[in-house]
């Protein structure tokens, strides 16, 4: 059961403490507080875990501070949408917001390799209006002699030069939970210049001891990548495991599946399930066509498989794009077969742009003033 309180709810009033006081009180019920920083308001949701079916629902709502009160099924309990198309789907984060309406894009390095190219990129993202970028500083990799990142030691100067081209947000992947303090270190030292969603890869998708560390820490938002091989709903309990944490505010993130039937590409692309995953959950939806595809191949019109990717992911409605951009892709330490250029990145934010007029118009032909006509 989740309890919603009235929006901009002050914790210090009576109408709270009141509200707080009864349900913490009620028999065999664990109650767990969660905040949600919504575009134009703050949200408080209590979750109550436990024998809630014989809870008397239009009893609670009556409590002072309380808006209304939904039951819940038994899968995705904080993330999913139980059929309440009122509750809120996003979160507002060092001046940038993330939900199931808008689209943010997180161009760049897959794994930093020197200071030049992390400026060189941050550089052309400034240049053409971005504000968020992806920078890999730990790197799981198959095979145990590849490049694994430069850590905590590249930190610094890839924060500094956030806050130089005024990037508000970095997408860094974590694979252990000392990362986290590492990151949150760095930011310190360096005068907190940009802002950091923890990703988790795919690889530990069900590491859950990660997870827990992760969803307990509210510092950062979390970017979820499908695991390559588990199903969607194995997937989006892993999400759940770190909103039961604390930490609701999670970005679900499509990457494509392992199987033999994926060729030519590398991975067989799933951005059909978007829509699917917004219909489940209120998670707003990633998706990642650089890992998907995998490669620099085009077309005969001559556009790259990745375009192509990232477009159909967007026509689906993803609410984010992480995508592979490098300076050199030739001498690039990770995945640089599948990395564009910087000077494509002008045209495949145009790309992007044309594909969600196009969803937006497609959308438009659902709302209700369309259809009542």
């Amino acid at each position: 059961m989740i309890v919603i309180l009235k929006p901009n709810t002050d914790e210090t009033s009576n109408a709270f403490k009141k509200t707080w006081d009864y349900l913490n009180k009620l028999e065999n019920i664990r109650i767990q507080k969660h905040i949600v920083e919504g575009k134009f308001q703050r949200l408080t949701e209590i979750y109550l875990f436990g024998d809630t079916a014989a809870l008397n629902k239009e009893m609670i709502e009556t409590l002072p501070a309380v808006d209304r009160v939904v039951r819940v099924s038994q899968e995705y309990r904080i993330l999913g949408r139980h059929k309440d198309s009122k509750r809120t789907t996003g979160f507002e984060y060092n001046g940038v917001h993330f939900d199931q309406d808008n689209l943010n894009i997180f161009a760049g390095l897959c794994a930093v390799d020197t200071k030049k190219h992390v400026e060189l990129m941050m550089k052309a993202l400034n240049e053409n209006g971005q504000t968020c970028t992806r920078m890999g500083a730990y790197k799981p990799r198959t095979n145990p002699y590849s490049f694994q990142g430069h850590g905590k030691e590249c930190l610094p100067y890839v924060f500094e030069l956030a806050g130089k081209y005024s990037i508000k947000i970095i997408a860094m992947e974590v694979t252990h939970e000392n990362h986290i303090e590492e990151i949150r270190e760095a930011l310190r030292q360096t005068g907190d210049p940009t802002g950091v969603m923890l990703q988790v890869g795919t690889r530990n998708t069900q590491n859950f001891e990660l997870l827990k560390a992760i969803g307990r820490q509210n510092d950062f938002p979390v970017l979820l990548k499908r695991g390559f091989g588990i199903t969607l709903n194995e997937s989006l309990n892993a999400a759940e495991y770190l909103a039961s944490e604390g930490n609701a505010r999670v970005v679900f993130c499509l990457r494509g599946m392992k199987t033999s039937f994926s060729e030519p590409h590398r991975n067989m692309v799933d951005f059909s399930l978007v829509p699917a995953v917004k219909r489940l959950t209120r998670m707003p939806v990633c998706i990642d066509p650089s890992h998907s595809v995998g490669s620099r191949e085009a077309s005969p019109e001559g556009i790259l498989d990745v375009f192509h990717a990232s477009t159909q992911g967007v026509i689906a409605g993803a609410n984010m794009l992480l995508v592979d951009f490098h300076p050199d892709p030739i001498h690039a330490l990770v995945d640089g077969p599948q990395a564009l250029l910087l000077k494509e990145l002008p045209k495949f934010l145009e790309s992007v742009s044309i594909a969600r007029e196009a969803y937006e118009k497609i959308k438009n032909l659902f709302s209700p003033a369309k259809s009542v006509k």
